[in-house]
Parts: structure tokens; C-alpha cells; sequence
């Protein structure tokens, strides 16, 4: 892709096998959007936004995270509160979560092949934690969170030193443009997936390193190198 908004910190396409699969969580692994709008939409009478309604849904997915909540007229001071509260219901919830297809496949696959799976996330370990027993896949090394809506160039920072590894090592699999904007400040590659929260449209802008419309595509990218 060419014309997009690539930081110049970018790592570019994979040259080699990663040593590091970082996926996001929500909108990559677990489909907890309709979920998440329902609760969202619930909390806009008490911390007195506006609601997103179903015709303005395709317009938050072109929407960066800022953007969205300057559109319902989220008060900063209540964001944290508001993300709070957000996880807490959702929790109440995790048991209608369910996977995007084809993606528990997937990642058995990839961690039979031995590649070292982690997971960043604005969510809960809790949460995350409920959805990886139900569904079986207990397999991540580890599951680092990210308490600030924008602050995951900073965890990934804190996971490459603590895991000893070079950015060129690592591919963050995400849905968000926010997702793509830590990959390309902290220099991992980044493979942005189709199915998520954020459009296409709105993804494909920022030219991503690698651009997955299906799970299956995740395996084919990252297993064709040689170990």
C-alpha cells in the first residue's frame, strides 16, 4: 500500500520468522463489539454523553479513539471511570463472548508450531482471562493491560524489555488504528486485521505493515520462514 500515513519509525514487512505474536484482544481475538456498544450506549444517560446509535456506527469505525470520544462528548475527566465501569459490565458478560471465526484454530496452531503468543489489551486480565479458559486456549505467556485508551506504545516498550526482545522480533496483530500508531512509534512489525472496530477504510489509511482480511491469513504470513 502506498500513500498512507506510515510514522518513519515503521518496521515494514516481515522478513523473517517473529519471535513474538502480540495480539490485541478485543475486535482481533474476542468479537465484543455489539457487547460494548450496549454498555457504552447504557452508560450514556448517567455520565451524560450521547449515545451511539446504529446509524452513526459507521462513522465511529473511521474514527481515531480521540476523535470517537470528542464525537459523544465524553468528559476526560470521567474517561477513566467511564472505561472502569465499561470493563466491570462487561465482565458480567464474558460469557456471550465468542470468538471471530476461525481464530481458536488458529491460535492453537500457531502456538503447536511453538511461536511465543502474548496478549496487550485496554481490557481486563480478568475478562481476558475468562474468555482464554471458556474457549480453551490457555496458551499466551502472559497478558500485559494497558489502563490508558492511548498508552500502548508504553506497554509495548515495557514487554520488549522485559522479554529481552528487539522490535524486529515482534508482530503485533491488532484491529485499531491506535493499535497501528504503537506499532509504528515503538518500531514492531504490525499486521492490522479487517474484522474489528475500526474500518478498513480507516486502517488502511495509516499503511500498516501487513493488512489480514482472514484469520488464516495470520498463518500463512508468519510461517513462511524458515526457523
Amino acid at each position: 500500500m502506498r500513500g498512507g500515513r506510515r510514522r518513519a519509525g515503521a518496521a515494514g514487512r516481515l522478513l523473517s520468522r517473529p519471535k513474538l505474536l502480540l495480539f490485541d484482544f478485543d475486535g482481533t481475538v474476542a468479537d465484543t463489539f455489539q457487547c460494548g456498544l450496549e454498555i457504552l450506549n447504557s452508560m450514556a444517560p448517567e455520565f451524560g454523553f450521547r449515545r451511539l446509535e446504529e446509524p452513526d456506527v459507521p462513522l465511529a469505525r473511521d474514527m481515531r479513539t480521540r476523535e470517537l470520544i470528542k464525537f459523544l462528548g465524553i468528559p476526560a475527566t470521567r474517561l477513566p471511570k467511564i472505561s472502569q465501569r465499561g470493563k466491570e459490565e462487561l465482565n458480567l458478560r464474558m460469557d456471550s463472548i465468542q470468538p471471530f471465526n476461525g481464530m481458536v484454530d488458529i491460535l492453537r496452531s500457531l502456538h503447536a508450531d511453538g511461536f511465543r503468543l502474548g496478549i496487550l489489551t485496554s481490557n481486563s486480565e480478568e475478562n481476558v482471562a475468562v474468555f482464554l479458559k471458556k474457549y480453551s486456549i490457555e496458551i499466551f505467556d502472559f497478558v500485559h493491560t494497558s489502563s490508558k485508551l492511548t498508552g500502548k506504545a508504553r506497554v509495548v516498550r515495557k514487554i520488549l524489555k522485559e522479554h529481552k526482545l528487539k522490535p524486529k522480533h515482534v508482530l503485533l496483530v491488532g484491529d485499531e488504528v491506535r493499535d497501528i500508531e504503537a506499532a509504528q512509534e515503538t518500531g514492531i512489525h504490525m499486521a492490522a486485521v479487517t474484522w474489528g472496530y475500526n474500518s478498513r477504510k480507516s486502517i488502511s489509511e495509516l499503511n500498516p505493515d501487513h493488512l489480514i482480511e482472514a484469520p488464516e491469513e495470520l498463518r500463512e504470513l508468519v510461517c513462511g520462514f524458515s526457523t
